[in-house]
């Protein structure tokens, strides 16, 4: 699939959310989740490149350990979370601990940081946020 077609598949789902309110909101919520999703990519590479790295997010806040799908027994991608837990999660947890992250720390804490202080979760659904987490996975 190529990434306009990923993308209009994308805004078709989040269209179906309550939360999430025209354009804006749904470039708003691609914005913060390709963000964590690209930048888990390339702390993959980092820890390649450099066994001493460390993440400046915490661990529960990687995407590896909350977003990517897992194998399960039968070698079917299964999420991490329930839809029921994933909205509480990003708001309640993910949010404020990405948007208090001591910018001074280091380049990547202001870069995270600066993404995540103004940035939001529109949608409102857990399936529907899962949906477009699958389709980015």
């Amino acid at each position: 699939m190529n990434l306009s077609s990923t993308i209009k598949s994308i805004q078709d789902i989040m269209r179906k959310d309550d939360g999430v309110d025209g354009d804006a909101q749904r470039l708003g919520q691609l914005t913060w989740l390709l963000f964590l999703k690209v930048f888990d990519q390339r702390e993959e590479e980092w820890e390649d490149d450099n066994a001493d790295y460390q993440s400046p997010l915490p661990e529960d806040f990687r995407w590896r350990n909350w977003a990517k799908m897992n194998d399960d027994e039968q070698g079917k991608k299964s999420h991490k979370m329930a839809p029921s837990d994933i909205v509480g999660f990003v708001n309640n947890q993910l949010f404020p601990a990405l948007k208090e992250l001591d910018a001074n720390a280091s380049p990547q804490h202001k870069v995270i940081r600066s993404v995540f202080q103004d940035a939001n979760n529109y949608m409102k659904s857990g399936t529907q946020l899962l949906a477009v987490i699958e389709k980015l996975e």
